[in-house]
């Protein structure tokens, strides 16, 4: 249970790069046993300010207390010797190792010269029952769940007597029954004196194992409230500046013809027989559970994976893909759900990533390409989509979640392509983005192009979707209008019912 005792303390924390402020007086407190949300849009000063604490940064000026003791914290070495540790997104275990083994990376016990695997299969054990997971240690974590993978993470900070562990975006790659193990986790934590602080862009998730929400803006504290003091729009407000009541756009959708029409299309397991269309002007969501089949259909359609068998139609005529060359000429645009290994090239510049599928726009005599007609392209489509950048020279690599997934959109849109899909299209971008994506698919829709969009989120798909599509172990078990669709319906066909 939480105390009054503050086991963290932020005091006028500043943290400028190249001149420019990221953090500015950030002053919070954070109680023994608390779970406690640190959230804010991509850019806000969340990162930089856990990285101080974790020992990646060090501070410009500001204080650092830890229970009650001012702490210069010199490396990440020394956060974990003051009992601070961090969980990234991208988990650092090694696949082939069991679970044992990797607790102990990097520090196996010895004994006369020797692995003391008795003392690492008991150290093991404990510090899995301090997260509450329950599992063959033997094992190898490639095996394993993405949850318990997860905790064999948390285990480890354990094992090095952490008291404050930080969780950045948890949940991002988890299914619902996941989620709900990973909170079981978190709470026989909290119950042991153990402080989390919790970063995550998913608004409902902090209302259900949260007990504190600070929010910052722009490097700013802009509110701290108890989680049953306030609400979904209270956060909201507080993190962009300003209502989003139109945060899913209600929309009058003008249907015409079929875009795209898919017969019966098979690729193993995943995709068994999948017969769909689309219409000009209509937002279809696929939904189902994690394993569904529904990204591996749409890779199928843009062969980013082989198709076996089924029949591809385009404007009302059957075409031939055997490449995703071959799609994109189709009109085809394929944002996929991991934007920074397959959607972007990271280390170019958002000029070239905006041209990268569509090198033809920017040919000049002798098909060479035109620098100049390539930045004054990127240019446009910086201000089209309100980019947050110094300029198309900047790299990928430093912008935000959100402003990087709208790289990959202005790459499609500079392709000409008249059907979009979109595989989890706000996957780990802030509320203030996410609302940013909506108005620009419902906008390409209103401009007549088809859109296909792959959530895991069921209130986005329920919330954006026209008509909705459902899978289940490769096949569609579904498909229910936007007036007909609840949440139970939808998990109903998920869960394959009918």
């Amino acid at each position: 249970m939480a105390n009054t005792a503050p086991v963290l303390e932020f005091k006028n924390i500043n943290k400028s790069f190249s001149g420019v402020s990221v953090l500015k007086d950030v002053s919070f407190q954070v109680r023994r046993g608390e779970i406690h949300a640190l959230i804010g849009e991509n850019g806000a000063g969340k990162s930089t300010l856990m990285k101080i604490l974790s020992g990646a940064h060090t501070k410009d000026s500001g204080d650092v207390f830890i229970d009650d003791e001012r702490v210069e914290i010199q490396n990440p070495s020394h956060a974990r010797e003051l009992g601070v540790s961090i969980i990234y997104q991208e988990l650092s275990l090694i696949p082939q190792l069991n679970a044992e083994e990797n607790v102990f990376l990097g520090s196996l016990p010895t004994r006369n010269g020797f692995v003391d695997w008795k003392t690492v299969e008991k150290e093991a054990k404990r510090v899995f029952a301090l997260v509450n997971l329950n599992i063959n240690t033997k094992v190898p974590v490639r095996e394993l769940s993405a949850a318990k993978r997860q905790l064999i993470e948390v285990a480890r900070s354990l094992l090095h007597n952490a008291k404050i562990i930080i969780m950045d975006e948890p949940t991002s790659s988890l299914t619902n029954n996941e989620v709900g193990a990973l909170f079981a986790s978190i709470r026989h934590m909290k119950e042991q004196g153990i402080t989390v602080l919790y970063i995550s862009h998913k608004l409902e998730e902090l209302f259900t194992i949260c007990d504190t929400i600070t929010v910052l803006k722009d490097g700013v504290i802009t509110g701290q409230r108890s989680v049953k003091d306030v609400t979904k729009q209270d956060l909201i407000r507080m993190m962009v500046g300003r209502d989003l009541q139109n945060y899913y756009l209600s929309r009058q959708p003008k249907i015409g013809d079929v875009a795209l029409e898919c017969k019966h299309l098979n690729n193993g397991r995943q995709v068994r027989d999948v017969s769909f269309s689309v219409r000009k002007g209509e937002i279809v969501g696929f939904a189902g559970l994690v394993g569904a089949g529904r990204t591996e259909t749409m890779r199928s359609i843009f062969y980013a994976d082989k198709l076996e068998s089924g029949e591809i139609w385009v404007d009302g005529k059957q075409v031939h893909i055997d490449a995703p060359l071959s799609a994109i000429k189709h009109g085809i645009a394929f944002a996929t759900e991991d934007r920074k290994t397959q959607g972007l090239v990271l280390c170019l510049p958002i000029a070239h990533n905006t041209t990268l599928a569509s090198l033809w726009t920017i040919a000049g005599k002798h098909g060479l390409l035109d620098s100049k007609k390539e930045t004054a392209l990127t240019k446009d489509y910086i201000e089209k989509l309100t980019l947050r950048t110094t300029g198309p020279d900047q790299k990928v690599m430093y912008l935000s979640g959100g402003n990087q997934q709208k790289v990959v959109i202005a790459k499609w849109l500079n392709s000409g392509a008249k059907i979009y899909i979109f595989d989890e299209p706000t996957r780990g971008i802030d509320v203030g983005a996410k609302a940013d994506i909506y108005q620009l698919m419902s906008k390409l829709a209103d401009d007549g192009a088809a859109i296909i969009m792959i959530s895991s989120e069921l209130p986005e798909v329920l919330g954006v979707s026209d008509r909705i599509i459902v899978m289940h172990e490769g096949r569609i078990m579904g498909e229910v209008t936007k007036e007909e669709a609840t949440e139970e319906l939808v998990m109903t066909y998920a869960f394959g019912g009918s």
